[in-house]
């Protein structure tokens, strides 16, 4: 079991996640983060982390949200790895808290 970075990342890329991950799992890419599960060990360590609480357990996902396990396990490989912390995006407040984000996520 994976964590996943779900909706509410998008547009507003809080990276405090990065700095305490053990495995550097987490991919960046222009609007959001994601995780790769094969390198994810479940420590669970990010999920508190999150600013946005936008980080859960596969087995924990709300409702509407299962989509993201596959976006993540997909763009992981498509992105470049990062480890350390950056300011989030200059619009993330306005952001943090809007639903159905999806469709501004940029690949």
């Amino acid at each position: 079991m994976a964590f996943v970075v779900t909706d509410n990342c998008i547009k507003c890329k809080y990276t405090d996640c990065v700095e305490v991950c053990p495995v550097d799992c987490f991919y960046e890419g222009p609007n959001f983060l994601v995780i790769d599960p094969d390198e994810c060990i479940d420590c669970a360590l990010c999920e508190p982390e999150c600013p946005a609480e936008a980080i859960f357990s596969e087995d924990e996902l709300p409702a509407g949200q299962e989509p993201f396990v596959e976006l993540n396990a997909d763009l992981c490989s498509k992105w470049p790895n990062i480890t350390e912390k950056k300011d989030p995006l200059p619009d993330a407040a306005e952001w943090d808290g809007k639903t159905d984000k999806l469709q501004y996520l940029e690949k």
